[in-house]
């Protein structure tokens, strides 16, 4: 059986979310119009503050002791009474289709009850698909959607209020 674990990043993990930030933005190259540096790197700058913002919590994915990605909180909020929004969330490819992301999603909202909103941008399908499925099965339907745009790129907003008991659709 599978172990899939969600730990809190301590501050000198940090360095690792950021090298794993080159292949998050290398797969939004595909629909955002992301450029590779003059040194084959993604120029990658986390907006000013945000390690150091209180509310931003940075987690590591781990499937079976190995590293399989990441995921950050943060409280970027784009719909009034939202306390709760995903910033970042890579999962490797390698992990991909294996329940790794939706396990996340459901750890992440056991562990930070309270109001949430979670968006993508409309471009990236994979995104789309994934949402599309993991919030009825999670949240059997009690949750609004919107379209917005942010930084110039329509998106869909996922907006819901979690609690601490396990959310259905996983086992415990």
């Amino acid at each position: 059986m599978t172990r899939i674990e969600l730990q809190p990043a301590q501050r000198d993990e940090l360095e690792t979310i950021e090298n794993l930030m080159q292949f998050y933005v290398y797969d939004f190259s595909e629909w955002l119009p992301l450029k590779l540096g003059e040194h084959g790197l993604f120029n990658i700058q986390p907006k000013p503050g945000y390690w150091r913002n209180p509310a931003t919590r940075p987690f590591l994915i781990k499937v079976d002791g190995e590293l399989a990605g990441f995921v950050t909180v943060d409280d970027d909020i784009h719909v009034a009474g939202a306390e709760f929004n995903i910033g970042y969330f890579f999962v490797s490819r390698r992990f991909r289709g294996q329940g790794v992301a939706k396990f996340v999603v459901s750890a992440l909202l056991r562990r930070l009850p309270g109001q949430w909103q979670i968006f993508h941008i409309d471009a990236n399908q994979p995104a789309r698909r994934f949402w599309a499925c993991v919030m009825p099965d999670l949240l059997q339907e009690k949750f609004t959607t919107h379209q917005l745009t942010v930084d110039g790129y329509q998106c869909t907003l996922y907006r819901f209020e979690s609690s601490p008991q396990q959310p259905p659709g996983l086992p415990s």
